[in-house]
């Protein structure tokens, strides 16, 4: 079981190995995805496993299980033995916790591919709505549900769009361009 302060992994310096590096990210991302669904809950997350057991890319998600404020997230991966807890999460840059109340709207759910849901995962431009929409995104049979209403994935093709328009490397420029089609033609479909 991996025990973590987040704190340790913040503000890392230009020369920490790579190795901590991505350990890093890959917290941050479970404490974002951790604050970004409810309470109390645990879900599985359509964030990947991290561990490449026989050197082969375990197939497995994240889990992921915030029960209160000044709680560690509890983690583990839906297939392997990968498991840890985060501690120092609150008010850190990954805390997408609401910090007001807000009118409930009809939710629409659509299937989208993992490479789609990776992509999402992968923008800069986010606001902080919007990146909580990102990582609530759900695994489910290979691909990866996600909820939203009409106007937020309205919102979220933009930043998609804008981040496409202004990307410079031809290969995640594309990932972009197959995402911004999955979530218009998504959005374009009735019920999702």
């Amino acid at each position: 079981m991996l025990v973590a302060d987040l704190n340790h992994f913040l503000d890392m310096s230009e020369d920490t190995p790579g190795p901590a590096r991505r350990l890093a990210g890959h917290l941050s991302n479970i404490v974002r995805a951790a604050t970004a669904g409810d309470a109390g809950t645990a879900w599985e997350s359509a964030l990947p496993c991290r561990r490449r057991p026989a050197n082969r890319r375990c197939p497995g998600r994240m889990i992921v299980l915030r029960t209160e404020a000044g709680a560690p997230i509890r983690w583990q991966c839906s297939v392997c033995d990968d498991e840890g807890v985060i501690s120092n999460w609150e008010d850190s840059a990954f805390d997408l916790r609401r910090r007001q109340l807000t009118l409930a709207e009809p939710v629409s759910e659509i299937v989208i591919p993992d490479e789609v849901a990776a992509a999402l995962r992968g923008l800069q431009l986010l606001d902080t709505d919007c990146e909580r929409l990102v990582f609530r995104i759900r695994a489910h049979n290979g691909h990866a549900i996600r909820a939203a209403t009409d106007g937020d994935l309205d919102e979220l093709i933009g930043f998609v769009a804008a981040e496409a328009n202004n990307e410079p490397n031809r290969r995640r420029q594309q990932r972009l361009d197959a995402a911004f089609d999955a979530l218009s033609t998504a959005a374009q479909t009735p019920d999702g």
